[in-house]
């Protein structure tokens, strides 16, 4: 007996609910409802029709209603917002937005696909301003549309999220003058403040006016008015500032909302009501990592809630393992990429915790194209269990944040970490992998094998007059360095280290943080108890250091960033 299912989106949840309900079940009918003129596009390329990347906005369009009835027979209907549904009799009513039509279509079962919505507050004289969001290929057409009707002298992108940075870089990418607004300390808060610095110091190399810890509070005709007192002259304004789960469908169905606001589902992403379904943007999931629910906007999950609402649908058993929120985005010469819990989110929660920042190279240093690269992994005390990673370079960092979170999935701790089988040849990684090292540098820890300080605590040493040592080779002392530094190379410490002192705290880095580590261990053989490897070294401090020293004007702590 066929039965018939309605599903309301189809951009990424939705459309995959429907292809996966017609792969198991040939006979039954399928409609899915699109309040837009295009379904199952994608979402996350629209930001890079901006920068010309993809040329066209009709080629950010996957499938088409033709295409969804030839290859599945599915009958897709854009332009078709449904109004209200009514569980009682199972009906929801749906209006056509060409011809005004209004009419019922029934369900065995229904799924809820709407996504989520920009957010706009009403700030003061948002009208006089040239405001766009983007949401759908209609949206980032319009706004490409303008921009080159318009030619602005600048653009001003508000807000530091991965939509944010990905419509600053394409603008910038489009030869665009660009300012990027975060209220926030820093952009992509996703990543610790101390991770994202370099990120910060490569858009303002780019040509970006970042300002960040300042927020909008008005506009005017071609202007934006920050807290501050700052005016930026602009005539086109992004706004990027976060999504809203979109619930006003569920709401007025009565289904339960969750603590976060967004749709409550069961493990089989079922609402409270038995025959309907929500799935992507606009439900909360479980977070295995804080034991608690939370709302995750990524493709990713979305594609695989569709596919599981559909199995349940069928009878074929799920496996609703949790999520723990992987990502990643590209800033000019950057990449970033991150994974489960970092330290702002631990900051609220009741779990002991350590963590290491290494900058390896992300292949064999040898190799005309190796890069640096920053990774920070995240773990519990005492067990060692993985809690979260982020990875920053120009090379591969995917591929790292990857093997994590299918750490984290498995439950895995660093010491599995040491143990991993990963590829090795000079063009792709090294022999012991950055996970491999952190593993290792994260087990020391754990045993008390030596203490560590972070490199954003370096300046406030600097301040306090702390015994810094640089262990680096005189050559590389030279061409930069901690200004109240002493320097005794690792290759002459065995023959110098009596000329530090035992009865204050050492401070010791290197260029990235291993040379100091052996020094350490030499010094604590040696009868010292106050050493501490300074993590990320040089290289580390001068990424911290260069953003804020930029735009705050403050005097630097190093004599020359080492930076590339």
């Amino acid at each position: 007996m066929s039965e018939k299912y309605l599903i309301v989106g189809g951009v990424a949840g939705g459309a995959s609910a429907a292809a996966r309900l017609r792969r198991l079940g040939e006979e039954d009918q399928i409609i899915m409802f699109e309040k837009g003129p295009n379904v199952s596009f994608s979402n996350c390329c629209l930001p890079y029709h901006l920068s010309g990347q993809i040329k066209k906005p009709e080629h950010l369009i996957l499938m088409n209603p033709e295409k969804f009835a030839g290859q599945y027979n599915i009958d897709a209907r854009v332009n078709s917002e449904v109004l209200s549904i009514d569980r009682a009799s199972k009906e929801v009513e749906v209006k056509n937005l060409i011809s005004g039509e209004i009419y019922k279509e029934s369900y065995d079962k229904l799924i809820l696909s709407p996504g989520a919505y920009p957010i706009v507050p009403p700030i003061p004289g948002i009208e006089k301003a040239n405001v766009f969001t983007i949401r759908n290929v209609v949206d980032i057409d319009k706004l490409n549309t303008f921009i080159h009707q318009t030619n602005p002298s600048r653009i001003t992108v508000i807000g530091g999220g991965f939509i944010g940075i990905e419509v600053m870089e394409n603008l910038v990418e489009a030869g665009r003058e660009v300012s990027l607004v975060e209220a926030l300390p820093q952009v992509l808060n996703q990543f610790d403040y101390e991770m994202v610095q370099i990120l910060q110091k490569e858009i303002i190399d780019s040509g970006v006016e970042l300002i960040v810890g300042d927020r909008v509070t008005a506009f005017d005709t071609n202007k934006v008015i920050l807290e501050s007192g700052k005016e930026i002259v602009s005539e086109v304004i992004v706004m990027s500032i976060g999504i809203k789960p979109e619930v006003d469908l569920a709401v007025q169905a009565g289904l339960e909302l969750g603590k976060t606001g967004a749709i409550k589902v069961d493990p089989n992403f079922k609402t409270n009501d038995p025959d309907i379904y929500a799935v992507g943007d606009a439900i909360e999931v479980y977070n295995i990592l804080t034991q608690d629910d939370f709302k995750l906007s990524l493709a990713g999950p979305a594609l695989k809630q569709a596919r599981s609402v559909a199995d349940h649908i069928h009878g074929n058993v799920i496996n609703n393992s949790g999520y723990i929120g992987s990502s990643v985005v590209k800033v000019f010469g950057f990449n970033a990429a991150a994974t489960g819990l970092n330290e702002k989110a631990l900051a609220s929660l009741n779990i002991d915790y350590d963590w290491v920042q290494i900058i390896p190279k992300d292949k064999v240093g040898i190799m005309p194209d190796a890069e640096e690269l920053g990774f920070k992994v995240i773990f519990e005390k005492p067990t060692g269990r993985v809690l979260g990673a982020q990875a920053i370079g120009r090379g591969n960092v995917d591929k790292r944040i990857d093997v994590i979170a299918t750490a984290i999935k498995f439950g895995a701790t660093v010491h599995n970490l040491r143990d991993l089988e990963l590829c090795y040849a000079p063009p792709f990684g090294t022999g012991k992998d950055a996970v491999n090292f952190a593993g290792y540098v994260a087990s020391n820890l754990l045993h008390g094998s030596f203490k560590q300080v972070s490199m954003s605590q370096v300046r406030d040493l600097v301040e306090q007059n702390a015994y810094i040592l640089d262990v680096r080779e005189m050559d590389e002392y030279e061409a930069g360095h901690v200004k109240s530094a002493k320097v005794i190379p690792l290759s002459q410490l065995r023959d110098r280290y009596e000329e530090i002192p035992r009865d204050v705290p050492v401070y010791i880095h290197c260029r990235s943080g291993q040379r100091s580590y052996n020094a350490v261990l030499t010094l604590q053989a040696k009868g010292y108890t106050q050493v501490f490897n300074v993590s990320g070294g040089f290289v580390g401090i001068c990424a911290y250091e260069y953003f804020n020293d930029k735009i705050k004007g403050r005097t630097p702590i190093v004599t020359e960033y080492g930076l590339k």
